[in-house]
């Protein structure tokens, strides 16, 4: 288990915190649930919150006794806060659902052991969705990948926030293996390129979409 930086949420009434393990892409074993379950009763947590990240915050435990779930847990911390990759959401994908093209929760878990925690410029939301409905909801995600029958579509620069923004698309009809070439070199430039504390969608405002598809996709590519 690792240290558990920024996954202690402070609550409104100042005095008790959120307690939030990594879940990643969703996907929990019976096991875990019991031991979250638990553990929120041992320390008569007022709440267990299933958040839009897709995990499960343990709501008001007592800041003497935060050390000591995270010790009875025994689980990865979730980015909850901070300038870091908060998040990866990834729909079924082609694992469950009869309507996904790709195999979005395969890369979902690949993007969430790459990335997951990564510290950027600003918080980082990602996802993944295997067909064009796009449940990970792509479109206020700040990096995503949207699959369809021909391949992968990039998409970057989703915000959800009071002044929203939709993604943009960076390159369609890629393979698994040229996606995730791109969707690296992607958080790279951005890593390399943002300003303090400017989301993704706010940079390629900045400098211009056609400078991130070149950096990202290539010149002959892009244009």
């Amino acid at each position: 288990m690792t240290m558990q930086k920024n996954a202690n949420v402070r609550q409104k009434d100042k005095e008790t915190y959120a307690v939030v393990p990594h879940v990643p892409c969703g996907v929990i074993s019976a096991d875990a649930l019991r031991k979250i379950a638990d553990v929120s009763e041992k320390y008569e947590a007022a709440a267990l919150k299933i958040t839009s990240a897709a995990r499960i915050a343990i709501v008001g435990i007592k800041e003497a006794d935060v050390a000591s779930v995270w010790e009875a847990l025994d689980m990865n911390p979730g980015q909850a806060i901070g300038k870091v990759v908060r998040s990866i959401k990834a729909c079924p994908g082609t694992s469950f659902c009869a309507l996904a093209k790709q195999d979005a929760l395969t890369i979902g878990m690949t993007l969430d052991e790459k990335y997951h925690g990564m510290e950027l410029p600003s918080k980082t939301k990602m996802s993944v969705s295997g067909c064009q409905n796009q449940c990970a909801e792509n479109c206020i995600k700040d990096a995503s990948l949207a699959g369809y029958k021909k391949g992968w579509t990039l998409m970057a620069g989703g915000v959800g926030t009071g002044r929203p923004r939709l993604a943009d698309v960076i390159a369609e009809e890629l393979d698994t293996e040229a996606a995730l070439a791109m969707f690296d070199r992607l958080i790279t430039f951005y890593k390399e390129n943002a300003n303090k504390a400017e989301r993704l969608g706010r940079m390629i405002d900045r400098i211009g979409l056609d400078a991130v598809k070149a950096a990202v996709v290539g010149e002959k590519e892009a244009a």
